[in-house]
């Protein structure tokens, strides 16, 4: 069963985000086994969500990082403010 990259780091970042209708994920390559997704959220929660030291922006990365290695996969997260 593959890993929806999407759905899972749009499960774990809605709860932290004062406006949850502002978190958007797009996966923007799936090509030689490297995935690289880009999680869009307001700016105004862009430190709600890389946390203090980037704790909860590593946090997040490595749930995804594991989900991936179940495949295989490699990916590639960027945590952008629009």
């Amino acid at each position: 069963m593959a890993v929806d990259f999407d759905k899972l780091i749009k499960q774990i970042v809605v709860p932290l985000v004062v406006s949850p209708d502002d978190v958007h994920v797009k996966t923007l390559s799936d090509e030689d086994g490297l995935v690289h997704v880009q999680l869009l959220v307001n700016e105004a929660d862009l430190g709600r969500v890389i946390g203090k030291g980037g704790k909860i922006a590593s946090a997040i990365r490595t749930i995804v990082y594991a989900g991936a290695s179940k495949e295989g996969k490699r990916v590639h997260l960027d945590i952008d403010a629009y």
